[in-house]
């Protein structure tokens, strides 16, 4: 063979190796997803989603998560809608008061609904507490009760003017009937309002028992109640009443994820699998329930709508009550 035709041979067969090198490096790279978080970087959900995007790595080869948190609620999400379109990959947090209590209230402030928006996995389930300034002394129900009863005014500190935080505390007060003394007071998040009734602020805050925990230790408040169906048995706070005991009504918070309507059913089946498997860790499972508080909350989608129902009931009832 003459040398030219060897060395033509042999530039074939190494752009051959290099094309078979090169696909086979593509159909096994890692797909980066992008997991918005459209509250404060502080918050329940972004770090929950910060500590899920660290273990990504080690439960798939094909997928690895990427935390980003972007404050900005409403607005972030209708960004996020507009930036992106099925099998984009990218998701995004939604917390129930966005897709019942917002879409309810003021529908113009969603470029948006359920419909534009494809469920993969709820990660966690947060009781939310509601704290006293510890002057007040009011350490259970009945306590609350006999208190509002003779007050004036009830202060409570919010995230948020109609968050979920808010209409926890009006069904609350007004299911005692005294949702006219309610006086709400926003925060830009619920660590702030737990901040805030530990200084001396309002009388009561409503926020997730993480973001309470050292003022309760520093004996500045006390945990009321919690707004759950059932008393909760806390090795930090000991029982707390849940409302539900009493007939009030309540909801617990969570945060599911969702990628863009559309996005294909295997890659949704995907992106469930390696989040489930990142719950069932155990390090994770001690973490958010030792460090955060909180509980791992798996849902299904016809388990998510029944939650975003009764979210979207309890707003529609005491509407007037937050509202006005």
């Amino acid at each position: 063979m003459k040398k030219r035709s060897i060395r033509r041979l042999c530039l074939v067969l190494a752009l051959v190796m290099v094309l078979g090198i090169s696909g086979a490096t593509s159909a096994f790279a890692a797909e980066t997803w992008t997991v918005t978080c459209p509250y404060a970087a502080s918050g329940v959900a972004a770090v929950v989603s910060n500590k899920a995007a660290e273990k990504s790595v080690e439960y798939s080869d094909n997928i690895t998560l990427v935390a980003e948190a972007i404050p900005g609620g409403e607005a972030t999400m209708n960004t996020w809608i507009l930036d992106h379109t099925a099998n984009d990959p990218n998701l995004v947090f939604v917390g129930e008061g966005v897709l019942s209590i917002t879409a309810l209230l003021d529908p113009a402030k969603l470029q948006f609904d359920y419909e534009d928006l494809a469920y993969v996995e709820n990660l966690y389930s947060s009781i939310f507490v509601m704290s006293a300034d510890a002057k007040l002394e009011i350490n259970n129900i009945d306590d609350l009760k006999a208190y509002v009863a003779e007050a004036d005014e009830i202060s409570v500190a919010t995230n948020g003017a109609t968050s979920s935080e808010a209409f926890l505390v009006a069904a609350l007060f007004g299911s005692m009937e005294v949702g006219d003394k309610l006086k709400l007071v926003p925060y830009q998040s619920a660590a702030e309002a737990a901040q805030a009734v530990s200084k001396g602020e309002t009388d009561f805050a409503v926020s997730h028992q993480s973001q309470i925990l050292e003022a309760y230790n520093q004996g500045a408040v006390t945990v009321v109640c919690a707004f759950d169906g059932e008393d909760l048995e806390s090795e930090y706070f000991g029982t707390v009443e849940g409302v539900g005991k009493y007939g009030y009504p309540y909801f617990r918070n969570r945060c599911p994820i969702m990628a863009a309507a559309g996005t294909d059913e295997e890659k949704i089946a995907e992106l469930k699998e390696l989040y489930d498997e990142i719950l069932a860790d155990e390090e994770v499972v001690e973490w958010l329930h030792e460090t955060m508080l909180l509980e791992v909350d798996p849902l299904t989608k016809e388990e998510l709508e029944e939650h975003l129902a009764n979210v979207k009931s309890i707003a529609e009832e005491y509407m007037d009550v937050v509202v006005g």
